[in-house]
């Protein structure tokens, strides 16, 4: 998305919890990061803001899991797992995590009493089988791993839902000169760039006696509305030493998923020289997510 366009901008790249630590010290001003990481190493600070909740990048969860046979064959949510005996002062649960924050917290809020927990980082997913863990509270995306090691999620495990996510220090964006501008830019680069990532622009040459004939063929079919409509104008051709306009070029916009059947429909219409070409971004009115940052900062 170019962003090293932007001026007065300087770009790190560091580990995503250094992100973290770095925006609460006052070190950097913006950060692009996984939700995940901001609520770990964020640990609930009042100066970090999430200005886009929602990047589409890096989709995961959160998730407690044990093993699927043993004590654990039918235990299959956080209240059974909670009312099991087994858990006593002297033999507690013991849960493998990355996450020394949200897994006590987690845990302190859904009742679990008796529960350890043992820092560990990397495939967590085989320290049950090891017998070092009961079970694990890590990352989950398709859960392709954890069945491959015979474990299981657990109804209302989830501890949250995670992708990444443009983040800023509060006071950053209220004291120093530049840094809400710089975000609102990159904000609005952001929502244009996913908004446009799902559509493909389309022109085609239409015959027709006129720009209202060619718009009411048009309008007809349902996938060419484009945003506002189509753009449509004539093609100036020269013939027998006049210039003529039997043709008419039209531009639509159409979500990617549509697209054959968009190409179909345009030539049962009269379309032909169909080209198509992917968008970069596609800005509309202000974003609300530019609002609400404004509201949050009392702007």
């Amino acid at each position: 998305m170019y962003m090293f366009a932007l001026s007065n901008l300087e770009v790190w790249f560091q580990r995503e919890n250094d992100i973290v630590r770095k925006l609460v010290s006052g070190d950097l001003d913006l950060g692009i990061v996984g939700y995940d990481t901001v609520s770990e190493y964020g640990q609930g600070s009042d100066d970090l803001i999430v200005v886009h909740d929602a990047l589409e990048y890096g989709e995961c969860r959160l998730s407690l899991a044990i093993p699927k046979y043993g004590i654990f064959e039918n235990i299959n949510s956080i209240d059974e797992l909670a009312r099991m005996p087994q858990w006593t002062e002297e033999k507690p649960l013991r849960i493998a995590t990355g996450f020394s924050y949200l897994g006590p917290k987690f845990v302190k809020e859904n009742g679990l009493k008796h529960v350890t927990f043992s820092r560990a980082d990397g495939a967590l997913e085989a320290a049950p089988a090891m017998g070092i863990a009961d079970a694990i509270l890590d990352l989950v995306g398709s859960g392709t791993t954890l069945r491959e090691n015979n474990l299981k999620e657990v109804e209302g495990g989830v501890v949250l839902e995670s992708q990444g996510v443009f983040v800023a220090s509060k006071r950053a964006l209220i004291q120093r000169k530049g840094v809400l501008d710089t975000a609102h830019e990159m904000l609005e680069r952001f929502e244009a760039h996913l908004r446009a990532l799902s559509q493909f622009t389309v022109t085609a040459n239409m015959r027709g006696a006129s720009i209202e004939e060619v718009a009411e063929r048009i309008l007809n079919q349902t996938s060419f509305s484009g945003l506002q409509g189509p753009t449509i104008s004539p093609v100036f051709c020269k013939r027998n030493g006049r210039i003529v306009t039997d043709y008419y070029a039209i531009v639509i916009c159409v979500p990617k998923k549509l697209l054959y059947k968009s190409v179909q429909q345009l030539r049962a219409i009269g379309g032909s020289g169909v080209l198509v070409s992917p968008l970069t971004y596609i800005f509309e009115e202000e974003t609300s997510r530019w609002h609400k940052l404004l509201a949050e900062l009392g702007i």
